[in-house]
């Protein structure tokens, strides 16, 4: 596998730079909730960008967007993970249930008082995240041609071991042959949802946030003695399921959009 630049050029810059931003958001927005991480936020920009520009289908061939979009979001959502840690004292992914573990030695919960009694450490983690990213350039850029070669190992050689890896890691956490025969299944149910082209990254949200979903949503309606309005009431639910609602309207708007665009232009008699 063999390297070309290592840095935009201005072309490229306008091409992606509308995509970077706009995933940049979203990574962060899934970075904030708990237990979603790095991984499902790159995965769903990705899809997110693929359903909106790519119109020529050159995703996955070679488009810079392709790649752009995912690893913004990839960096935004780190950063979006310590939000519930800061302020609730719950971890936004693996990293930082890390940390909520290394700050419980030191007898330091977090939490909404930790920005009180803590100042100097949390302002000193949030100086970190920018220095971070000034390290990663740093190391990144010479390191390119390294990373890249990951690309080359076959398949045959990769799959196995990625297959061993994830199998002891699910059987350590009950150590029952179940759980392993679930995961087969699973996978099996993945590589056909794939096959038909339904994307992975909303069902995993979905495995993952479900059950947390659920109980807050008991928790809410027992505070509020069975009252559903408290779903809808205030100012933030509002804002939340305006924000939803964009979030499903506007892909299948666009694409009605283009849809209809290609048919007036496929209409039009051509002109001799």
């Amino acid at each position: 596998t063999q390297t070309g630049r290592m840095l935009f050029n201005l072309k490229e810059l306008a091409h992606t730079w509308w995509g970077t931003l706009r995933s940049s958001v979203v990574g962060f927005v899934v970075g904030v909730l708990p237990g979603a991480g790095a991984t499902i936020a790159s995965a769903m920009t990705y899809s997110m960008e693929k359903r909106l520009t790519d119109k020529e289908g050159t995703f996955g061939k070679g488009d810079i967007r392709g790649v752009a979009a995912p690893e913004a979001a990839n960096n935004s959502s780190a950063t979006g993970s310590f939000v519930p840690m800061l302020t609730l004292g719950v971890p936004g992914s693996g990293t930082t249930a890390v940390m909520v573990g290394a700050l419980a030695l030191y007898n330091i919960t977090p939490g909404p008082a930790l920005f009180a009694q803590q100042p100097t450490l949390v302002w000193g983690l949030i100086a970190s995240l920018f220095l971070a990213n000034v390290i990663l350039l740093v190391l990144n850029i010479p390191l390119v041609g390294v990373f890249t070669k990951v690309l080359s190992v076959p398949n045959w050689l990769l799959v196995p071991g990625i297959v061993a890896v994830s199998s002891v890691g699910v059987y350590a956490v009950h150590a029952t042959t179940f759980d392993l025969i679930l995961m087969t299944g699973l996978g099996f149910a993945a590589y056909l949802l794939r096959k038909q082209g339904i994307p992975m990254a909303p069902l995993i949200l979905g495995f993952v946030l479900g059950d947390m979903m659920e109980q807050n949503l008991r928790r809410a309606l027992s505070i509020s003695n069975g009252d559903g309005a408290i779903l809808v009431g205030s100012p933030i639910s509002i804002g939340l399921w305006t924000a939803a609602a964009l979030m499903l309207a506007v892909p299948a708007l666009m694409r009605l959009r283009s849809g209809r665009k290609a048919s007036t232009q496929a209409a039009q008699p051509a002109h001799p």
